[in-house]
């Protein structure tokens, strides 16, 4: 009696599992289906790197600070603009949109004036709409290319209705970020394009982490049913996940609020990238595979029969 007991609350926890994994992917879909079109209405809020303009490089008194130069340049360029620290002290770099067809570009002398007057501009370039344009297709070039190999590679290490959910994760963690990203019209810059495939790589190795317990779980026990060895490989891998993104998170926050703002991007990528990815390793790539009918009879060794006819 103590026996079915047992059965039966295991039973009850798997059933419950499964719904939990259910109703996490039917979210994870209305999420993308959201970021598809806050893509599609807002487009990306494409960065300098892409888009192209003025790069300026100054020489200023170290005691200086970002908080003082950021308001008088976005006051009289009216505009956003990207002020990162350079190689030495006292050195800043200085990135804003090329101004429209006949304007000159601003004296930034005269712009930083009120903080001092040893002002030194030690080099102004203007990076044009082509080049930006190049870069956005050779983004995009390297994200095709890399989700490829990532195809190819899941096509060869699992059967194809296990690789079909890694893979699906991997879009729909695209998707979400670059929906976010969207939504709120932050800056869509180089950095971020590398928080990305970083992201993508960080998803993968999760979700092949998942597939290879469920596949030596489909092997070792071919009677029990798809749903709990899903649930089961889930619990076998669940504290190594939670622990590796737990310090990942730890570290991209402490890179978010010490970083500063041109980091900025590429730390709320990471982290949105970073929470998604987890949620999508567990649910929707061992749902999808489910959907699609996997079960042990795909990973079991087919014996070849040897035809004894041939020779006589």
């Amino acid at each position: 009696m103590i026996t079915i007991n047992i059965n039966n609350s295991n039973k009850h926890n798997s059933n419950k599992h499964s719904k939990l994994r259910y109703i996490s992917s039917a979210i994870s879909v209305v999420f993308m289906l959201v970021a598809i079109a806050f893509i599609s209405v807002n487009g990306l809020n494409w960065g300098l790197d892409f888009t192209g303009g003025v790069i300026t490089e100054v020489q200023l008194d170290p005691s200086i600070t970002i908080s003082e130069i950021s308001p008088l340049l976005q006051s009289a360029l009216n505009q956003h603009v990207s002020v990162i620290e350079g190689g030495d002290v006292g050195r800043w770099i200085l990135r804003y949109a090329e101004p429209a067809a006949g304007m000159n570009i601003p004296d930034i002398t005269q712009v930083l004036a009120p903080l001092a007057t040893n002002i030194q501009v030690l080099n102004t370039s203007i990076v044009g709409s082509q080049i930006g344009q190049e870069l956005a297709e050779q983004g995009g070039l390297a994200l095709l290319v890399s989700m490829l190999c990532i195809m190819a590679y899941l096509s060869y290490r699992f059967e194809w209705r296990l690789a079909s959910g890694a893979l699906f994760a991997l879009v729909h963690d695209v998707l979400f970020v670059l929906g976010v990203f969207a939504a709120l019209q932050l800056e869509f810059n180089l950095t971020v394009f590398a928080a990305i495939l970083a992201i993508i790589g960080y998803s993968l190795n999760d979700s092949i982490i998942i597939g290879d317990r469920i596949r030596e779980l489909l092997i070792l026990k071919p009677t029990l049913a798809i749903a709990d060895v899903n649930n089961q490989a889930i619990s076998a891998t669940i504290s190594r996940t939670l622990v590796t993104s737990g310090t990942t998170l730890m570290t991209v926050s402490a890179l978010w609020l010490l970083g500063g703002g041109p980091l900025d991007g590429f730390s709320i990528a990471m982290f949105v990238g970073l929470i998604v990815g987890t949620w999508s390793s567990i649910a929707v790539a061992t749902t999808l595979p489910e959907l699609w009918g996997l079960n042990a009879s795909h990973y079991q060794v087919v014996e070849l029969k040897e035809d004894l006819t041939v020779g006589k």
